[in-house]
């Protein structure tokens, strides 16, 4: 056999070992995103169920959010030498625990105590995963590598949010976290059987060289940009059950089918947005911003009517996460240019600003729809997402500069 043979062989097996071990990373995305995003279309079943109101529990969201934003940068810094294949292990496990504490809650309190444990799991994974796939590929393709990965995380969006949402009608919204512990476990099976054990662990660092990456002004610049753009959507999206049935006249049980659409729009834009993302994250992301936050202002005029208000809801949701893996790129790029021994934490530090932004977003519609009204938490999401553009923009010349 030739040696040139035998590189092809090679080169196939580590494609297929990349492939693989990138599933893996999906499958425990799949049900972290379900675990996220699955209150929004049980909010109505939980207030009723435990006496709370709606805005109360849409706090199990920005709750899970603030956790996932805490835990992520203190939790990648502390587990900074932990072999990675275990790591992720450890995380299904905690988010297996979290899923647990929340089926067997008999109060809001305890309840919001399981969210914000499950976070602490989100948090980490994400950040890891994402530099884990980005390894696992070549460097012009690591928008895409990033995209599948992030490809568990919309198809829970497009099946495990409308099948939660269902199970929680049906049975009582503690089947629905009962379901969710289950993928976790089939997510920590994955991830034994599936991830390689020889991945490319991070640089040895310290505190202080993980720290520096608080000291660089395009790396913060790009954590706002995060919060601004991804966040925005939430506004509207915390309260879409809400929306859909009190504004658009839908009844409850058209609502699981609705989310079953966002969801498939959700799927597109990730794929969308990472082969757009693979060349120039930076460029492509504004357009993404100015076309979520003109979208985001139409809604506010298109909700009351069914047809163009599912239409424009579908667009709402291909641009809101459109724009994950060149964000995640973005900052794995900055962070290897300005700060290469904190890549992890960068990265982790972006997934908090996602959360921070998620929190920002749906406490943001929650002051709205008990003040104003629920019909205006589209058009002020959409002036959220704009800031993102102002900041993209600076980004952009500022990297220009630099490059010149």
């Amino acid at each position: 056999m030739s040696s040139q043979t035998v590189s092809i062989n090679h080169s196939k097996s580590n494609r297929r070992n990349s492939t693989f071990a990138l599933l893996a990373l999906a499958i425990s995305a799949f049900g972290i995103g379900t675990t996220e995003f699955v209150p929004v279309g049980l909010l109505s079943t939980i207030s009723n169920d435990l006496n709370i109101s709606i805005t109360m529990a849409g706090l199990l969201i920005s709750g899970y959010a603030m956790g996932v934003a805490v835990g992520a940068p203190v939790l990648t810094a502390l587990t900074n030498k932990m072999n990675r294949k275990k790591l992720l292990i450890s995380l299904m496990v905690v988010f297996i625990i979290g899923n647990t504490v929340a089926a067997l809650s008999n109060s809001y309190e305890l309840l919001l105590v399981a969210r914000f444990i499950t976070a602490f799991s989100h948090g980490i994974f994400f950040s890891i995963g994402a530099t884990i796939a980005a390894d696992l590929v070549p460097a012009d393709k690591r928008a895409s590598a990033i995209a599948l990965m992030f490809t568990g995380l919309t198809v829970a969006t497009v099946t495990g949010v409308p099948l939660g949402t269902f199970i929680g009608q049906m049975f009582g919204w503690r089947a629905t976290f009962w379901g969710v512990a289950l993928l976790g476990v089939i997510g920590a099976v994955a991830s034994w059987f599936l991830i390689p054990r020889d991945l490319k662990e991070a640089p040895p660092s310290s505190l202080r060289e993980q720290l520096d990456v608080l000291k660089n002004t395009k790396l913060l610049m790009a954590f706002a940009i995060t919060a601004l753009g991804y966040g925005g959507t939430f506004v509207a999206f915390t309260y879409l059950t809400p929306l859909l049935v009190d504004v658009t006249g839908f009844s409850a049980k058209w609502v699981s089918g609705i989310l079953l659409v966002y969801g498939i729009a959700v799927a597109a834009g990730n794929v969308i947005g990472g082969k757009a993302s693979d060349r120039n994250p930076l460029r492509a992301l504004m357009w993404m911003f100015i076309m979520q936050a003109v979208i985001l202002i139409v809604l506010t005029f298109a909700a009351p009517f069914k047809a163009v208000g599912l239409m424009v809801i579908f667009l709402m949701g291909m641009f809101a996460f459109m724009n994950v893996p060149g964000l995640q790129v973005l900052v794995v790029n900055l962070a290897e240019k300005y700060v290469p021994p904190a890549v992890n934490v960068a990265s982790a530090l972006n997934i908090a600003a996602f959360n921070v932004g998620i929190a920002i977003g749906s406490l943001l519609g929650g002051i709205i729809v008990d003040s104003i009204g629920l019909i205006h938490t589209p058009w002020i999401g959409g002036v959220m997402v704009f800031g993102a553009v102002l900041l993209t923009v600076k980004l952009m010349k500022m990297e220009g500069k630099t490059a010149q």
